[in-house]
């Protein structure tokens, strides 16, 4: 048979199946991830419509990073040249002679039998992948109700169950779900990590549930995790790359309207802060057109940490307003989002977060009582429900005091409260200098 690729010539001339393929590529992913000190990279599969595509001549383009190098790392050789028609390349030729016998015939096909048996036995039951995905979907929605640490915990235990049984079946549908399951397990993991002042964990787990997207082709997955990497830019300083990161992240399939609407929160946020009036204005815009009727099946189905309700989305804009130092949107948008968490049931961490923005936005107003007592109920959380988001925007509200130069009893009182709140929050979360950011 001819072959169409080189890469279908090679495996032709090991006799590799796809199951064999798969672990070297894995194998070769580890020694990559070694390599180049990147440990993301060692968590690279392959599914099979991605090697019956290369295999087939079928590829339009190179595959995305880390593909293209762990190919190359497998065979020594451009990773253009691997997925293109071999050039001289000459198939190990068959031994010469009469033809194969019939005892040949029969240990072929004793082979044949002990493979298909053997993956026939690679496999799950479907109930137990049933389980892990209810117990994701769980911890989605219980996300803004659990604090920060227990939510890591649980989503360190899944992604680890998920991983396992990974390693126990070879059937494409179940380690489809499964590579969904973990992708979305490490998700959350990267909002804990967030929240609990690790941007570096934070940015890792982001990019390994893009990855475990890639592998499936899952568009919602791939948004989210990128929409992530861009929050998470703008977190760290790098607010261009956070808008270009945004911009990219709406470039996936399959987003329903929460999803878009999630996206176009974080893009209005990140032009926000690299001083674009008119991008902010405009994605903001296109906050409010995310009414078509599509769902999909992460945003929408499981919802909850990856959902974006009115009152998160009022209160994240909220804070973009607070960047383009518009005080009557802010303190407008704020009180909206105080009113909608009110009727959703209590979430402590992002309430707190829309009552400190009211508290900025009223002291930007002059309206100083106003600022206390919007601030005053956050200042008393317990500490297990801090979050670096939530100790920034005190951090940014006693820097608006300071800047102010208001000299009266009650900024001098919650100037010193604001203080007490950002020391003992950040000595738990580790977290850097403030950043006049909001997440």
């Amino acid at each position: 048979m001819e072959s169409r690729t080189l890469l279908h010539l090679l495996v032709q001339q090991r006799r590799w199946t796809y199951d064999v393929f798969r672990r070297a590529y894995e194998k070769a992913a580890r020694e990559v991830a070694t390599t180049t000190g990147d440990p993301s990279i060692g968590t690279a599969t392959v599914s099979e419509q991605s090697y019956r595509r290369w295999t087939a001549g079928k590829v339009r383009s190179l595959p995305n990073w880390p593909a293209s190098t762990i190919l190359e790392h497998m065979f020594g050789r451009p990773v253009g040249e691997i997925l293109a028609p071999p050039a001289n390349e000459v198939a190990a030729p068959l031994p010469c002679g009469r033809a194969t016998d019939e005892s040949e015939m029969r240990m072929t096909a004793r082979n044949a039998a002990d493979h298909a048996g053997e993956a026939a036995a690679q496999s799950l039951p479907d109930l137990t992948i049933d389980q892990v995905e209810d117990d994701v979907r769980t911890l989605a929605r219980i996300y803004l109700h659990t604090a920060p640490a227990e939510a890591y915990r649980r989503g360190a235990e899944l992604l680890h169950v998920s991983q396992a049984m990974l390693d126990r079946t070879q059937r494409v549908r179940q380690r489809e779900r499964l590579y969904l399951q973990a992708g979305a397990t490490a998700a959350l993991m990267a909002s804990a990590s967030f929240d609990l002042g690790s941007l570096p964990t934070a940015v890792q787990l982001a990019r390994t549930a893009a990855l475990y997207g890639e592998v499936i082709d899952h568009g919602p997955l791939q948004a989210y995790a990128h929409g992530a990497l861009a929050y998470l830019a703008y977190w760290d300083g790098r607010p261009a790359d956070a808008v270009r990161l945004a911009r990219s992240s709406r470039s996936f399939g399959g987003l329903g309207d929460t999803g878009a609407l999630r996206l176009a929160v974080i893009a209005a946020r990140a032009h926000a802060h690299v001083g674009d009036q008119e991008g902010a204005q405009r994605a903001m815009q296109d906050a409010t057109r995310c009414d078509t009727g599509r769902r999909d099946d992460l945003h929408d189905d499981v919802g909850g940490e990856f959902g974006m309700p009115p009152a998160r989305a009022a209160m994240s804009t909220a804070t973009t307003y607070l960047l383009l130092r518009d005080a009557d949107g802010a303190e407008e948008t704020a009180t909206r989002a105080l009113e909608l968490f009110d009727a959703d049931g209590e979430q402590p961490t992002l309430r707190g977060k829309a009552s400190i923005d009211l508290a900025r936005a009223r002291i930007a107003g002059g309206e100083l009582d106003g600022a206390a007592e919007a601030a005053q109920p956050v200042l008393a959380l317990g500490s297990e429900w801090s979050s670096l988001g939530l100790v920034q925007r005190v951090a940014s509200l006693r820097a608006d005091l300071t800047c102010s130069h208001l000299d009266a009893p009650v900024i001098r009182e919650l100037g010193a409260a604001c203080e007490d709140f950002t020391a003992s929050r950040r000595a738990v979360l580790g977290a850097s200098a403030p950043l006049a950011l909001g997440r």
